[in-house]
């Protein structure tokens, strides 16, 4: 029979909700539930708040500070675009045009709270309403008269969405950043519920912390994180009791289920009911890992629900717009960046013997080689002596790490923990070679090594930066790096890239597993 167990209690056995002792009778053991028996709603619980510290408030932005940044936003570039432009009541234009925007933007939902990582993404959710904006503000004209000219019109709108493009990526990077916003406890079978557990208390990219876990039948979790329950193999009456009186023991405000086969649909049915009547949230594991919440589109069929996945992006109009990002962006970095490429040319010039830049062979996009630059930090001739340091190789995979590889020169050590001697990759990136984000181009040798899983790392052009930059680089292992790669190569988009650029800057600054 499923029981909470209440750390530190001198009470064994099982435990009812309010903590009170039950005794074990005929009735409260395990037994299947008949489907078509009615359901009773467990004893309501009272959560004791006066014990337990208080659930961290939300940090998000709030409704006002959004709705005055969508008004500013739009308005006050309208109103001086449309002054610059001669057009009549520029002010009054660009007011009526900030008030429907922002009652576009309510109509739509963007003020609403939403669960971590549902909300739409920034740049597909500020176009479409862009759109209606223009739609209604078109309307709006012909039904009265005015008499601005429509393309500088049109123009005035166009710093409003870039203004709400950006806030909208600025908030999805806070939410993604702020830990232990959601406490969670964890139920299923143990091998399920083990992974669960551990990948969400190894990142740091989501809000979610898996704080006490309920295991399904006989087997022990391994994961380490508290265990306040159990659930019998099969259907007992007080499943949902159980799972709630740990829940409330452990302050967690929702609950992940982990389905298997002792966790069927049914069972899983009339624990949602017991949740739900509980006032406890209710959140399931789908099998489909690795797939962005924004290529899932749910929908029903004769009961069933379905989740229809996108394919990845591979070409189309964002395809077009990131090789416009990457060479612009390139070349305006190679421009302002200039100054400083030659002060680093010739401080490496000078501190040690050799030639200013690196030149090695990488695999690009679809396997295919080219030569990648940068500035070099090691020795003139590292790459012979790298066999006498295989011994000391501190990755487990094909690629070569060392923490304190003795090739490395002296700025060297500087230039690796800023990230500035990959620079000169900005070259790559203006001739096609690479792009500013996407997973790092391998060696000839390690693609020899690399399986089918592997090998997709290779399906997009490989980038100056991406996810392995802003998680930790160098201090990741190979099937971190690799995880991390294969999530980017099926997920990636444009507003994803802006994102990833805005992080590294962040890890640069940082330095951490830099070496």
């Amino acid at each position: 029979m499923g029981h909470v167990e209440i750390p530190e209690s001198d009470i064994s056995g099982p435990v009812g909700l309010a903590g009170a002792p039950r005794p074990r009778t005929t009735a409260s053991r395990n037994r299947t539930v008949a489907p078509e028996r009615v359901w009773s709603t467990p004893t309501t619980v009272e959560r004791d708040h006066a014990e337990r510290p208080p659930a961290k408030k939300s940090s998000g932005p709030r409704v006002p500070f959004l709705v005055v940044t969508d008004l500013l936003g739009l308005g006050v570039p309208a109103w001086l675009v449309l002054r610059a432009g001669d057009q009549p009541g520029p002010l009054a234009a660009g007011a009526s045009a900030a008030l429907v925007w922002t009652g576009v933007r309510a109509a739509r939902g963007r003020y609403e709270r939403r669960l971590p990582g549902e909300a739409p993404g920034a740049a597909r959710a500020s176009s479409g309403d862009w759109l209606v904006l223009v739609g209604l503000l078109a309307v709006l004209l012909a039904v009265t008269g005015g008499g601005l000219d429509p393309a500088a019109a049109v123009a005035a709108l166009v710093p409003g969405l870039a203004v709400a493009v950006l806030a909208g990526i600025a908030g999805g990077l806070r939410t993604a950043g702020r830990r232990g916003a959601r406490r969670v406890l964890v139920v299923g079978e143990a091998a399920g519920l083990d992974r669960a557990v551990r990948l969400l208390n190894s990142r740091e990219d989501h809000p979610y912390t898996a704080v006490a876990v309920v295991p399904v039948g006989p087997a022990a979790p391994d994961c380490g994180t508290p265990v306040t329950g159990r659930l019998a193999p099969r259907p007992a009456d007080d499943d949902a009791s159980t799972v709630l009186g740990g829940a409330f023991a452990h302050d967690a405000d929702l609950v992940l289920v982990a389905p298997g086969p002792q966790l069927d649909d049914d069972r899983l049915r009339r624990l949602a009911w017991g949740l739900h009547d509980g006032g406890l949230a209710l959140c399931v594991l789908s099998d489909l890992s690795g797939v962005a919440a924004a290529r899932v589109r749910p929908a029903s069929a004769a009961g069933l629900t379905l989740l229809h996945v996108a394919p990845p992006l591979r070409r189309g109009p964002q395809a077009v717009l990131k090789t416009v990002v990457d060479r612009a962006g390139a070349a305006l970095g190679l421009l302002v960046l200039a100054p400083l490429l030659l002060t680093v040319a010739l401080a490496v010039r000078l501190s040690s013997p050799g030639p200013v830049f690196h030149r090695q062979i990488r695999h690009g996009r679809h396997n295919r080689p080219f030569t990648m630059w940068k500035f070099r930090t090691m020795v003139a001739d590292a790459e012979s002596r790298r066999e006498q340091l295989s011994a000391a190789n501190e990755s487990e995979g094909p690629m070569f790490k060392m923490r304190r590889d003795p090739r490395v020169t002296r700025i060297g050590h500087a230039l690796r923990r800023t990230s500035v001697d990959e620079l000169p990759q900005l070259l790559n990136v203006l001739r096609g070679d690479m792009s500013l984000v996407g997973p790092r181009p391998p060696l000839p040798e390690e693609v020899s090594h690399y399986d089918e899983r592997e090998l997709r790392r290779l399906a997009v052009r490989p980038g100056l930066t991406g996810l392995w930059q802003v998680s930790g680089r160098s201090d990741l292992s190979w099937q971190e790096t690799v995880s991390l790669d294969l999530w980017y190569v099926d997920n990636w988009s444009v507003v994803t890239d802006m994102g990833l650029l805005a992080r590294t800057v962040r890890a640069v600054t940082d330095g951490r597993g830099a070496y």
